[in-house]
């Protein structure tokens, strides 16, 4: 067989087989993604909120005094509870007797004036002194008078600030000094009111019509897991903070057991009620790679899939609250979203 002969066949071998090869790929069906949909539907939502806050005492106390005097005796120490007008520092009372000499003194003085006053008033009387002396001792008696209320008003603020008393029912906190210290810069003793106590929460500038003073709210503590401390708002904030768009509301807790102390995490959820909401399946929820932006898949009637961005509300169990972005009845995917592209068509699991 010569050269040629043997070339023409191999050619015409490779053709058939090239012809055959494209028979078979124009009877082979796509492959589609296979995916599994649900719709989602509108039911009953809590409309709640909830955010994180420190623990603090209902009213705090320094205990401080400016009449420069040395500290007595201090009654009490760090952790003992104290009521309302409880005595709780003594001051050195040296200032006081100095106090009572000075007051012992005017009183003399102001005797004295007094029947020099009456002596003058009685020459006037009888013709031998001048109305113009007598005014003059008046006033000067008057002045005195005067001098003597300013110094007994003092003495009373110096015996108040000798022994101090506590202005509320509470316990010590700090005690910055002992018997003997001469007070300067800090207070001598704190005191925090502690029942009841209280938290500090930033809410949401939208919530501002939803929150009133008396509502009850709860409060859980992570050193006690899910148990609920009641608590009612005490104090609404009226002004909103332009940087962070939230105002403060104060929430009064009641401690009669003592339980809860200062500075523990707490986190306060408002309960507004409920509503009714499109939900969705967490598991059709998926988030952009390189930003926050949630969306989903919606599954259209010609077959195909639909890139769908949604705002989420509040996650309850394996749902979403949806706030935008889906309505009623919406056909979402829930299973093979990573083979999926906007607009890909797709084969639904039966």
């Amino acid at each position: 067989m010569n050269t040629k002969h043997l070339f023409g066949i191999v050619l015409a071998t490779l053709l058939l087989a090239g012809c055959s090869g494209k028979n078979e790929n124009k009877g082979a069906k796509e492959e589609l993604p296979l995916v599994t949909v649900q719709s989602v539907f509108v039911q009953e939502v809590p409309n709640r909120s909830e955010y994180t806050a420190t623990v603090e005492a209902f009213k705090t106390n320094n205990i401080t005094s400016n009449s420069g005097a040395r500290i007595k005796r201090i009654l009490v120490d760090v952790g003992s509870h104290v009521r309302a007008g409880q005595s709780v520092v003594i001051l050195d009372d040296v200032n006081i007797a100095t106090q009572n000499a000075a007051i012992a003194q005017q009183q003399i003085q102001i005797a004295n004036q007094k029947r020099d006053l009456e002596r003058a008033k009685e020459l006037v009387r009888i013709g031998g002194g001048t109305q113009q002396t007598v005014d003059q001792m008046q006033a000067q008696y008057d002045a005195q008078i005067r001098a003597l209320e300013a110094s007994s008003r003092q003495l009373r603020t110096m015996r108040e600030n000798t022994v101090l008393t506590s202005p509320v029912s509470g316990v010590v906190t700090a005690k910055n000094y002992d018997a003997g210290d001469l007070p300067a810069g800090l207070p001598i003793l704190t005191i925090e009111q502690q029942q009841p106590l209280k938290v500090i929460v930033n809410v949401n500038e939208s919530e501002f019509p939803q929150v009133k003073v008396g509502m009850g709210v709860e409060v859980k503590l992570d050193t006690y897991g899910d148990e609920v401390f009641p608590g009612t708002v005490h104090l609404i904030h009226p002004s909103i903070d332009v940087s962070t768009r939230t105002f403060q509301v104060e929430v009064a807790i009641n401690n009669t057991a003592n339980r809860v102390h200062s500075g523990m995490f707490a986190r306060v959820s408002f309960n507004y009620g409920t509503s009714r909401s499109v939900v969705v399946p967490d598991r059709a929820i998926q988030k952009q790679i390189g930003s926050g932006v949630r969306y989903v898949y919606v599954y259209n009637t010609d077959g195909t899939v639909s890139f769908r961005e949604v705002q989420l509300g509040r996650r309850m169990s394996d749902r979403y609250e949806v706030l935008g972005g889906l309505d009623n009845g919406t056909k979402v995917v829930l299973t093979g979203q990573s083979r999926l592209v906007d607009g890909a068509k797709v084969e639904v699991q039966k």
